[in-house]
C-alpha cells in the first residue's frame, strides 16, 4: 500500500448494513404478533380485579388533575361522520401500519429496522406481563365514568361481549401498545429518515392517543405507561449512530453520513 491509496482507503465510509435474511424475519415478525395475540389471551380470568382496578386508574387520574376523558370524546360525538372515523382507525390502523412501518425499514433502512423490531419485542414482551399483575377493564365498561361505547353504538368493532370474546383479552388496556406502537412507528421514521417533513410523523401517535381515548377503550394513564416503558427500552437499544462526514465532495467516495442514509427519501 502506498502513500496515495492509503488517504483514499482512511476516508472510506463503512459499508451499508446488511439486510437479515427474509424468511427469519418474517418468522420473527409473525412470531411477535402471535404472541401479543396469544399473551393476552392467556391473562383473562380476572373480572372482578380488573373492575376493581379501573376505578382505582379513574380515581388516580382525577387525584392527579388529568384531563377527562369526557372531553375527547364528547368532541367526537359531534357528528356521527367523526366518530365512525375514530372507530375505523382504532380498528384498521393499528397492525397494518406497523407491519407497513417495518417493511419499509426493512427495505430501506436495514439497519433501523433491526433497532426498531428490537424496541418493539422487548416492550410488546414487557407489556404481556401487566394483564397478569394489573389486569384493567377499559373506561368504556366503567359505568361511573358516563363514557359511551362508541364502537358498539356507532361501529365499527373489534370486540364482541367480554364474556364470548375468544381473539382478545378486553381486561388488558394498561400499557396501550395502540399508542405504543404508533408512538414507534413515529420515533423510527423520524430517526430513519432526513426529510424536513419527518416530524410530522407524531401525528400519528397524536391522532392513535385522541382515539383511543375519545373511543373509551384506554384511560391517559394506559398511553403514559406505554410512553414510560417506550422510554426505558429506547435508552437501552439505541439506534444506528449517524456519524459526521468525512470525505470531501467530488472525490467518488461516499461519506459515512451518505452511507447510513444510502437510498433516503426526502
Amino acid at each position: 500500500m502506498n502513500a496515495r491509496t492509503e488517504p483514499a482507503e482512511a476516508q472510506r465510509a463503512p459499508e451499508i448494513p446488511a439486510r437479515p435474511p427474509l424468511i427469519r424475519e418474517f418468522l420473527l415478525v409473525a412470531g411477535l404478533f402471535l404472541v401479543y395475540k396469544l399473551g393476552r389471551r392467556l391473562a383473562t380470568g380476572h373480572t372482578e380485579e380488573a373492575f376493581r382496578n379501573a376505578r382505582r386508574v379513574w380515581h388516580l387520574e382525577r387525584t392527579a388533575h388529568l384531563p377527562h376523558e369526557n372531553a375527547v370524546q364528547t368532541a367526537l360525538l359531534h357528528g356521527d361522520t367523526l366518530v365512525h372515523l375514530a372507530n375505523t382507525y382504532y380498528a384498521t390502523v393499528h397492525f397494518p401500519a406497523t407491519l407497513a412501518f417495518l417493511v419499509w425499514l426493512y427495505v430501506r433502512r436495514p439497519g433501523h429496522y433491526v433497532w426498531a423490531r428490537r424496541v418493539l419485542a422487548a416492550v410488546t414482551s414487557a407489556a404481556l406481563v401487566l394483564p397478569f399483575t394489573f389486569p384493567l377493564a377499559p373506561p368504556r365498561m366503567l359505568t361511573a365514568t358516563g363514557l359511551v361505547d362508541t364502537a358498539r353504538v356507532y361501529g365499527p368493532s373489534v370486540y364482541g361481549p367480554p364474556s364470548s370474546d375468544h381473539l382478545s383479552n378486553q381486561f388488558a388496556a394498561m400499557p396501550s401498545l395502540h399508542f405504543g406502537w404508533a408512538l414507534m412507528l413515529a420515533i423510527g421514521l423520524i430517526a430513519a429518515t432526513r426529510s424536513r417533513w419527518r416530524w410530522l410523523w407524531l401525528l400519528h401517535p397524536l391522532i392513535t392517543l385522541l382515539v383511543i381515548v375519545g373511543t373509551a377503550n384506554h384511560y391517559w394513564l394506559d398511553a403514559i405507561v406505554a410512553t414510560a416503558m417506550f422510554g426505558l427500552a429506547l435508552a437501552v437499544i439505541r439506534p444506528p449512530r449517524r456519524t459526521a462526514v468525512t470525505a470531501g465532495r467530488g472525490t467518488g467516495l461516499l461519506s459515512t453520513r451518505e452511507v447510513v442514509l444510502a437510498g433516503a427519501g426526502r
